[in-house]
């Protein structure tokens, strides 16, 4: 399968081992000396509706990832 960077934009994140909608994917992460993607960046959720700004964004490793389908990306990620 292949898949270009704006492609994963459009996948939802779903971790499976709680069944927690993270949300979309914003940027990856890039090794550029292999050449390799390493991980996938999904924004924070916002805090007050955002008027207290957002939390962290979430990193989730390439070993992470379990499964990227046409709409979704399973993670298994214990919090």
């Amino acid at each position: 399968m292949i898949c270009s960077i704006n492609e994963l934009k459009t996948k939802e994140v779903i971790n499976v081992s709680d069944g927690a909608r993270l949300g979309f994917v914003s940027d990856v992460e890039i090794d550029l000396k292999d050449g390799r993607l390493t991980a996938i960046v999904v924004p924070g959720a916002y805090r007050l509706m955002g008027f207290l700004g957002r939390d962290e964004d979430i990193v989730i490793k390439w070993e992470n990832i379990k499964k990227i389908g046409d709409d979704i990306i399973i993670i298994d990620k214990i919090n």
